[in-house]
């Protein structure tokens, strides 16, 4: 798509960083923070939940529209679930080793932080939490990071546990794992201080390094998540959740502000039509003999129903693109799916999918639209269909005003699709089973960034400037940093990590199952000179085929025991003699072809260098 004038447009855009943190326990109870699979879980129960009065008595719209969909929520429980993770003990005080962290990330944001932290439930009643809320405490207060293209602000920083893991969708409702909930969480909030998308991609790549600059968050797919604020100055502003690459970001907000402007345009076109959208209506009688499928379908059901909405002046918007891919239908269309319908069909699409032109003609006659009109229909059972068209009518009403504010979710293509309304002050209320926990930031030390430790790694360790930022950057920077700290060579550490690992990932390794542990045992036996550095690669490829194994026990299985020098020289020897015709032509010049062969002999059973030297004296002794 072009580029549009994003200030001539008035883009006004900021960012909700959200981070695991890698403690050792869980932010409200002493249970592990590791990953469990689904198949690990031990007994399941279930929860029906319902929106609560904020101590103001007021309700949030959001968790009101949420309940209005009758789920049951069902719940994987694992060897490991406490009774704080299934809401049936109060929560225990707020882990130190999180506060500690989380302290540490308001440095390097430059935040202030609070004198007293105090727990605060916030309502979410999508299933996503067993108590019905998730537990929230403010850290820090205005910070500031830079980007190319100025300062951004730093509203809040928050310490929050984790929601669920969502598992599935079910008949009934959703499953969830609790392997998830509970592991502590920062968020942290941008003030709207972003005017480009290449602004806020650079702004979550800042806020991203500066976070596993702290070596205590956790990797990997779902650890981290960024969600996008977005407006314009004619539209409104709309939050994009659960945005999982920072690759992304940008090219969502260009979306985004695609978005607003085609729905402004929509609106001031209906404005001049002098549109409006009439009566839902039942219009079952016209497709009772229908060759559709979907309307088929659903019509066999002793319940079914097709229900209808006429768009009075819409014909031909319904179906205009919005994003790639999206249209004002696919707007509608969200909205119904919200309270179970499959979605809908309109007449800008039709005739299609086994509607025909006559059943258009009828659909049309029965609620009074004209050419100029559209017409939207939603066949399922008579109350679903019945709450799915009255969820289109009020979207098509609010597409006569613009752009409503909303929460809408992030796709794997960059759109985004209706999730819910925005939430509002309400949903907040105090935690009373957590006391406030006092502050003291000065014993916290700040973390050395990662750009520093590139720079460090290349001064202190003579690592070219590529390899230093791969392993500053990396997820195995922690255990580089032990390694050279217990005396292993920092080039030879930095390679295996990074090269080493990356080469045996292409060839389908398991490398995943490769603990630190495994990795610092097998580069002390190198440091120790109890395996050869050409060993590496089939020790560690044997661990991960069999991680139970201990790195001696490996090199035993890999049959690279170490061999004395004598032993060496006799391998070397074999293999000069074998080539003696070659070495007496060439000399020393055949020392590259026979190193090779000599290193096969030996199967990585000794150290390059070793061998090296013994070949040049077995050379120099025959010419």
């Amino acid at each position: 798509m072009s580029e549009y004038d994003y200030e001539a447009l008035g883009l006004v855009a900021g960012l909700e960083i959200h981070q695991q943190l890698d403690t050792a326990t869980k932010l409200f109870c002493a249970c592990p923070t590791e990953r469990r699979e689904p198949e690990a879980s031990t007994r399941r129960f279930s929860r029906y939940l319902h929106p609560t009065k904020s101590e103001l008595g007021e309700l949030d719209e959001a968790a009101v529209e949420e309940s209005r969909v009758d789920r049951e929520f069902e719940y994987l429980a694992f060897d490991t679930t406490c009774l704080v993770e299934e809401d049936d003990e109060p929560p225990h005080r707020i882990d130190d080793e999180a506060l500690e962290v989380a302290l540490q990330i308001a440095a390097l944001l430059d935040t202030t932080p609070v004198d007293q932290a105090h727990v605060m439930r916030k309502i979410v009643v999508d299933g996503s939490n067993t108590s019905g809320f998730q537990r929230t405490t403010l850290v820090g207060q205005d910070g500031e990071i830079q980007t190319d293209e100025g300062p951004v602000g730093i509203e809040d920083l928050l310490l929050e546990e984790e929601s669920a893991g969502r598992v599935e969708e079910t008949e009934d409702g959703v499953r969830y794992s609790l392997d998830r909930l509970g592991i502590p969480l920062v968020e942290i909030g941008t003030k709207p201080d972003i005017s480009s998308p290449q602004q806020a991609r650079e702004a979550a790549e800042r806020i991203g390094m500066l976070l596993r600059s702290t070596g205590s968050v956790k990797r990997g797919l779902g650890t981290i998540r960024q969600d996008v604020n977005v407006s314009i100055a004619e539209g409104a502003r709309v939050e994009i959740k659960g945005v999982q690459a920072l690759d992304q970001i940008d090219e969502i907000v260009r979306y985004e502000v695609g978005r607003q402007v085609e729905l402004l345009d929509i609106a001031a076109e209906l404005d001049a039509r002098d549109a409006s959208v009439g009566d839902p209506q039942d219009v079952t009688a016209v497709f009772e003999d229908t060759d559709s499928g979907v309307i088929g379908g659903a019509l066999s059901g002793d319940d079914g129903a097709v229900r209808a909405v006429p768009l009075y002046g819409f014909d031909g918007l319904v179906g205009r693109e919005i994003q790639p891919d999206r249209r004002l239908g696919t707007e509608l269309s969200d909205h119904a799916k919200r309270h179970g319908a499959g979605g809908i069909f309109h007449t800008d699409e039709l005739p299609a999918y086994g509607v025909t032109e006559d059943e258009v003609a009828a659909l049309r006659d029965a609620v009074g639209a004209g050419p100029e009109d559209a017409v939207a229909i939603v066949a399922d059972d008579a109350e679903t269909a019945s709450l799915a068209i009255d969820a289109v009518a009020e979207r098509a009403k609010t597409a006569m005003e613009g752009v409503p504010e909303e929460t809408r979710d992030a796709t794997q293509e960059g759109t985004t699709r209706y999730l819910r309304p925005l939430p509002g002050a309400a949903r907040m209320y105090p935690e009373t089973d957590v006391p406030p926990v006092e502050l003291d930031p000065s014993d916290v030390e700040r973390p050395e960034l990662l750009t520093e430790k590139v720079e460090r790694y290349q001064s202190e360790y003579d690592l070219d400037a590529g390899l230093a930022e791969q392993v500053a950057y990396g997820r195995r920077m922690s255990l580089f940093e032990d390694a050279v700290e217990a005396g292993v060579d920092a080039t030879f550490a930095a390679g295996v990590l990074e090269g080493t690992l990356t080469e045996l990932r292409r060839d389908d390794v398991p490398v995943e199952r490769l603990t630190d542990d495994h990795l610092r045992a097998v580069l002390r036996l190198v440091e120790d000179d109890e395996l050869a550095k050409e060993g590496v690669d089939e020790v560690l490829e044997t661990l991960a085929a069999d991680p139970d194994l201990t790195a001696e026990e490996a090199v035993e299985e890999a049959g690279l025991s170490g061999v004395d020098e004598s032993e060496v020289r006799e391998a070397v020897a074999e293999v000069v003699e074998r080539n003696a015709e070659q070495v007496e032509q060439e000399g020393m010049g055949a020392f590259s072809a026979l190193m090779g062969e000599c290193m096969g002999a030996l199967r990585g059973k000794a150290d390059g260098e070793v061998v090296s030297d013994a070949l040049r004296d077995e050379i120099g002794k025959r010419t």
